[in-house]
């Protein structure tokens, strides 16, 4: 005969001929003939040594275990003493009453999203890693969130979390912010048939995602091609003068054209402005030549103007001197010493009138 004994903490099950015969406690025991003995310790999880449907027959060993049945569409998360300790999955699990401070959590995955109760630090270890989804949106972003490729909502910036399940799960972003859109190189005729390319730039910014994401198909696009419709518009009903007169205009134009089409892309165009008129060579050659004829023109306008002016001047002078007789004299002087400056020497002779001498030399003919 084998005495089996049976430390703290302990216990053993007596089983013979496939059956339990028997729970045994801490303590000291004869063990039957034929029997085999399972010792388990009571701070570890339980695990069956017979299929639970015997097991279940012996209240003893029932009233000792926290079963833990886990279904297939449902996750349960272990703490012990207020910590994290594992995840369970489908299946059974047996602890025992009594020793250790447990708690069990119980999570249903087939909803979508996950319970706040549930430790968002937590779910981000690697334990949760095969069981959970994340989704982040930054704080310039919203989205539009697609479950099973429906429509479900509009998420501002921040981190989602959701089951994996059978579920599918699709974000579509949009910027929020103030945003440009370059319409480089676009070839245009104006209403005069000048063929011409313009560069043209708009700022805009969503106001609307859900209009913007899910009533339009790439709303980028249509705005794109709405600015180009609008612009191509707006350049056939001018003239190559007057588009260049008031290119600068072209931005309270386009904004009345485009204000209710761009509302129903879930947008407002804040600012629009050609950057570049590029012309073609032979037109370029053209306007260089107009404006060089204008600046000559400008120029002689200008020469005549002061020509003009001259004359004027000397008309309002010889009127002076012509009413005063003192004044004639003194400019009659400036002009003889301003001549005389220019000789080395002159020779008068002594009978007087010296000005009237220098008059003749000066105005004597060769």
């Amino acid at each position: 005969m084998l005495w089996i004994k049976i430390n703290a903490y302990q216990i053993a099950l007596v089983i013979q001929n496939g059956d339990l015969k028997a729970v045994l406690k801490k303590g000291l025991y004869l063990k039957p003939f034929g029997a085999t003995i399972y010792r388990f310790d009571m701070t570890k999880a339980f695990h069956a040594p017979l299929n639970w449907a015997i097991l279940e027959k012996n209240d003893q060993l029932m009233e000792m275990l926290e079963i833990i049945d886990v279904a297939d569409n449902e996750l349960v998360v272990e703490y012990r003493d207020e910590r994290f300790i594992n995840i369970l999955t489908t299946g059974r699990y047996a602890y025992w009453k009594g020793v250790l401070k447990q708690n069990f959590e119980r999570y249903n995955i087939d909803e979508l999203e996950i319970p706040k109760a549930l430790s968002r630090k937590l779910i981000q270890a690697p334990a949760f890693a095969n069981y959970v989804r994340s989704f982040e949106i930054l704080p310039n972003e919203k989205a539009v969130l697609y479950v099973d490729d429906a429509y479900s909502g509009i998420l501002e910036s921040g981190i989602y979390y959701y089951w994996k399940n059978a579920q599918s799960v699709k974000l579509e972003r949009t910027d929020m912010r103030q945003q440009l859109v370059e319409i480089g190189g676009q070839e245009l005729l104006t209403a005069d048939k000048a063929a011409l390319r313009i560069n043209f730039d708009l700022t805009y910014r969503v106001t609307n995602v859900e209009t913007a994401l899910v009533k339009n198909k790439s709303y980028e696009k249509q705005l794109y091609t709405l600015m180009q419709l609008v612009l191509r518009e707006y350049v056939g009903e001018l003239t190559l003068d007057e588009l260049l007169e008031n290119k600068e205009k072209v931005s309270e134009s386009v904004l009345k054209s485009v204000g209710q089409k761009a509302y129903d892309l879930g947008v407002v165009v804040l600012s629009a402005g050609i950057r570049d008129v590029i012309l073609p060579g032979e037109v370029k050659e053209i306007m260089n030549q107009v404006l060089v004829a204008q600046k000559k023109a400008q120029a002689n306008i200008i020469t005549r103007r002061e020509e003009t002016a001259s004359t004027r001047s000397l008309l309002n002078t010889a009127k002076l001197m012509e009413e005063n007789e003192m004044l004639f004299r003194l400019k009659e002087m400036e002009y003889v010493e301003k001549i005389a400056e220019k000789i080395g020497e002159i020779s008068l002779s002594g009978n007087g009138g010296m000005v009237n001498q220098l008059k003749e030399i000066f105005s004597a003919k060769p």
